[in-house]
């Protein structure tokens, strides 16, 4: 299939995987990982300026390298919130004196993020922000919780959007501030254990933390303005990353399904062509809307094809086993975490898909809203 990659593209794709090649190992750990990439100049491909520690990249070069890096079998990336979210928020957002404090650690894997967002109570409801951050002198005092914060167990920032005025009501009165999480007895992070065992995401509790006035992103009370910026970085190049690992998934259910004789059910043939023919039709809908903007349903329309293909897949990978699917590839012990193998780790994992990053209900909500002109949902005061 060709994708439109020129010669130098081609080139770029070849020095990626050259370097990856060279500098894959399995027992690095994924903070040391970081580092690694920043010294390379690997991180900020996408970012629209230079100067921090980075080397920007075309569209099509940003793609070849997050296939290449899909392809390998290097670890996942701790760094992606700062270097795919933050950043492009602060270049478009922020002052020289932040970009300037927080644009270099990221590009060299220095500083990790979190996003403090999702609150309990509000679910996808982004404006029904209850946190508060009380002017104090020259910094704010911010209390309440924010949940399902991934990676926060090992981040040294968190972005979090906050209620600066508290007479506000839904999307106004917001602010969106920068605050460090090494604040004891201020901040404390509890990981919730998902079904898999693992447990990257979390419960963050703001007791009295601590944030600077010049770390509000552009300036207080624009919060919902900052927020709205940065939900639209969340999907792009990385989609068409997300869409190699699915490749392999399925290409491993495939490899399941003939080595215990399932693909000789016509209903089980009939699902795995489905999932391969649904996987190319979202590939060329990310082709087709990557680096745009004008279509305001593209992103919700790409997070329900994925959320909803992703779920399908793990519910084959298990019907394709059998009963065999029931158990795990260690001995149970209560003493001891219990083991997933990796089709048993995607269907539990893929449950979840439908629900972060937005629900589903809230990507057909923004569909009908923004797109079909339908009335907008009525949403209670805060």
């Amino acid at each position: 299939m060709d994708f439109g990659f020129s010669e130098e593209d081609e080139g770029f794709r070849a020095e990626a995987r050259s370097w990856l090649a060279a500098h894959v190992n399995p027992s690095t750990d994924r903070r040391t990982w970081e580092k690694t990439l920043g010294r390379a100049g690997w991180i900020g491909l996408g970012w629209p300026e230079s100067g921090y520690g980075n080397r920007t990249a075309t569209l099509t070069q940003q793609v070849a390298w997050a296939e290449e890096y899909a392809r390998s079998p290097a670890p996942p990336r701790s760094g992606h919130i700062g270097e795919n979210l933050l950043a492009p928020t602060l270049i478009m957002h922020g002052t020289e004196e932040q970009k300037s404090r927080f644009l270099p650690p990221i590009a060299a894997g220095e500083e990790l993020w979190c996003q403090g967002y999702s609150e309990p109570g509000a679910g996808s409801d982004l404006a029904g922000v209850r946190t508060a951050a009380v002017r104090e002198g020259e910094g704010y005092r911010i209390s309440g919780q924010k949940i399902w914060t991934s990676l926060a167990h090992e981040a040294d920032w968190c972005f979090v959007l906050a209620r600066t005025d508290p007479d506000s009501r839904r999307h106004h009165g917001l602010s969106f501030l920068l605050l460090p999480m090494d604040q004891p007895g201020r901040i404390e992070v509890r990981p919730i254990r998902q079904m898999t065992g693992t447990s990257d995401f979390n419960e963050v509790f703001f007791d009295g933390a601590h944030a600077r006035v010049e770390h509000v992103v552009g300036g207080e009370g624009q919060g919902w303005r900052v927020a709205m910026s940065l939900l639209g970085f969340e999907r792009g190049v990385s989609t068409l990353a997300q869409q190699i690992g699915f490749m392999e998934e399925l290409a491993g259910v495939v490899r399941v399904a003939v080595g215990t004789g399932a693909v000789r059910d016509p209903v089980v043939r009939s699902r795995l062509v489905r999932q391969w023919a649904e996987l190319r039709t979202m590939r060329r809908h990310a082709l087709r809307t990557l680096g745009g903007s004008a279509d305001p349903g593209a992103p919700s329309v790409a997070k329900l094809l994925w959320a909803g293909w992703h779920q399908r897949l793990g519910e084959l990978a298990m019907q394709v086993r059998g009963a065999a699917a029931t158990v795990g590839p260690a001995d149970w012990s209560p003493s001891a975490p219990y083991e997933l193998d990796a089709g048993q780790h995607l269907f539990l994992f893929s449950r979840a898909d439908t629900i972060y990053g937005g629900s589903d209900q809230v990507q057909r909500t923004i569909i009908a809203e923004r797109v079909l002109g339908l009335p907008r949902e009525p949403k209670g005061a805060v």
